[in-house]
């Protein structure tokens, strides 16, 4: 008796899995399916259209998240700094060099010699240890979060990368109303986040 037919696809099942596992559908390629769409994780399958509206929702929640926590960040840098001038171990400068930087000259003299400059600089005020792991702890959610949304965004899903953008910005829009001119004119620093 041939068995060569029995080695079909049973409605996603694996040989050993549940007779409830579902497959998920994997696309490299701009789509704009729904149903059988998984979201990051297998467990994380949408198996409807109220499921699909729900992730949706929580994709928008998480760019509304990630602005968030960077410009919780952001306040909690200005107000360790505020603190640190206070207490008189900081001081403010209101010269136009950029804080925390090398000078260009400096910074092609690392390249010319073939040596790295990996010390704190000396213009630097130095953030207490409790605060430094605060203050790395925020930074590291932060880029989990912002691989997270890249992934999402990775699903090549028409609607989830919409709802991905429309998270970030929303987001900005709630969080980013005020602008430092004077942060902003002299230091542009990111981080490795992607947005």
């Amino acid at each position: 008796m041939d068995h060569s037919a029995h080695s079909m696809d049973h409605g996603g099942m694996e040989h050993g899995a549940p007779a409830a596992m579902v497959k998920c559908s994997m696309n490299m390629l701009w789509n704009t399916q729904i149903i059988d769409t998984c979201i990051v994780f297998r467990s994380w399958h949408v198996g409807s259209k109220a499921a699909f509206f729900g992730s949706c929702i929580a994709i928008v929640a998480l760019g509304v998240l990630y602005e968030y926590l960077r410009a919780f960040s952001k306040s909690l840098d200005t107000r360790i700094a505020l603190a640190l001038v206070a207490s008189g171990k900081g001081k403010r400068t209101t010269s136009g060099v950029r804080s925390g930087r090398s000078s260009p000259s400096e910074e092609d003299a690392a390249l010319l010699t073939g040596r790295r400059m990996f010390k704190i600089p000396a213009n630097g005020t130095p953030v207490p240890f409790l605060l430094r792991v605060l203050r790395a702890a925020l930074y590291g959610a932060t880029v989990f979060l912002s691989f997270f949304l890249m992934l999402v965004f990775m699903t090549y899903n028409a609607y989830l990368i919409f709802a991905t953008v429309f998270g970030a910005a929303l987001g900005h829009f709630i969080f980013g109303g005020t602008i430092n001119i004077d942060a902003l004119l002299s230091e542009e620093s990111k981080g490795m986040a992607c947005h």
